[in-house]
């Protein structure tokens, strides 16, 4: 089976955890064998968030003042090759010697006039108390959102258009090699206006559920895997009613009413993959991989 599994970034660092490379490490750690048993067993691709690892960039990038802080489009290229880095050395070292890897940087096309440019909603970034996030939006005129508690910076998140990479993608999984891609959504870029379209990046983070979905398609998986800190998708979260949606239909999942910036994009990317042909869509936590592959655990998302 093909299987295309996204990490989310707030899988990778959990929340309330130190930013540091060793805590990151950490978890990839614990959850390569879990990744292993399904690369043994399974044709797999792996894409992962950047959320809090772009934002942590951004912010040591804003720190250094004698030059102007680097885009996000470049700060998002750093974050597939760190991540990349770190989730291939770790599967490494519990996957026979055989195993074949690679990380490719990807680039991935979305629309200028895309209007999530006018409406950021992607978290980016640690969590912040009001205050601060008040203060930062002062100094540096970043926009914030409340998430859950907390206050996190919020940025664009175009819809993906095209993957520049795909052909090597493909060419490498009919190889039966490990492909790592489109780490955070991939890095964002567009075509610029006029005689000679030139290829540009973009200010912006694109969603890694989204960009995965359209990956999961082209690469043509039998099963899309959503792996996050949280066990599946809830009704009434945070209320005395919340409950786990199990098997769903696409249709079933119309009108639910999910936050823009975290679970919606998952929901709606399962949604669409499903509703175009895919096989399986399903949503998890990470620490049960192995269940949510086999349909018996997180919110599995199956045609109607």
């Amino acid at each position: 089976m093909r299987v295309v599994i996204a990490l989310g970034g707030n899988a990778l660092l959990k929340r309330g955890e130190p930013m540091t490379a060793e805590v990151q490490r950490l978890n990839v750690r614990k959850a390569a064998p879990a990744l292993a048993t399904v690369a043994t067993d399974h044709e797999l691709v792996l894409s992962h968030g950047n959320g809090p690892q772009v934002g942590l960039l951004a912010l040591q990038a804003a720190a250094y003042t004698d030059v102007d802080p680097y885009p996000l489009d470049v700060l998002g290229a750093q974050t597939e090759g760190m991540i990349g880095y770190v989730l291939e050395q770790e599967l490494r070292n519990v996957l026979p010697s055989s195993e074949e890897f690679a990380t490719i940087m990807t680039m991935v096309e979305v629309d200028p006039d895309d209007p999530a440019f006018a409406n950021p909603t992607k978290f980016v970034g640690p969590i912040y108390t009001e205050g601060v996030a008040q203060k930062l939006a002062e100094e540096k005129g970043w926009p914030f959102r409340r998430d859950g508690e907390s206050w996190r910076r919020v940025v664009p998140s175009p819809a993906p258009r095209h993957i520049f990479q795909i052909d090597p993608i493909r060419q490498l999984l009919d190889r039966d090699v490990v492909v790592i891609c489109a780490g955070g959504g991939g890095v964002p870029t567009m075509f610029t206006r006029g005689d000679r379209p030139l290829l540009t990046g973009v200010e912006a983070v694109i969603d890694k559920d989204l960009a995965s979905e359209l990956l999961a398609r082209e690469v043509e998986a039998d099963l899309f895997v959503m792996a996050t800190d949280v066990d599946g998708v809830y009704t009434g979260w945070g209320t005395p009613d919340q409950a786990l949606l199990g098997k769903v239909t696409p249709a079933e999942l119309e009108g639910l009413d999910l936050p823009a910036g975290s679970m919606g994009p998952k929901v709606a990317a399962a949604a669409h993959f499903v509703e175009s042909g895919g096989p399986r869509a399903a949503i998890g936590s990470l620490e049960q991989i192995e269940q949510v592959i086999a349909g018996s655990a997180g919110t599995q998302v199956v045609p109607s």
